[in-house]
């Protein structure tokens, strides 16, 4: 019996097979996108204007203490703390 090289190919159809995959899986892979929506944004900006205002509040308490100007109302802290203690 004679073996011809006819209509045989000396390729690896497994390498094809995975060239195509490899292909696949590259344009398959989603990129990552985040969007922030208009509320968030407006949650964000009110957040750095109550950020600001409590830095210059901060800083106004701590140039009143330095300079002993900085007085302190020990009614208003009692009542603030027997009606924090009288809500639990």
């Amino acid at each position: 019996m004679k073996i011809n090289q006819y209509g045989t190919q000396s390729v690896n159809p497994y390498q094809k097979n995975y060239e195509k995959q490899a292909v696949q899986k590259e344009a398959a892979k989603p990129k990552d996108k985040v969007e922030i929506s208009s509320h968030a944004k407006e949650l964000q900006n009110a957040s750095d204007a109550v950020t600001k205002t409590r830095q210059e509040k901060i800083a106004q308490l701590k140039a009143d203490i330095e300079s002993g100007t900085y007085k302190i109302d020990s009614n208003s802290i009692a009542e603030n703390i027997v009606n924090f203690y009288k809500k639990q």
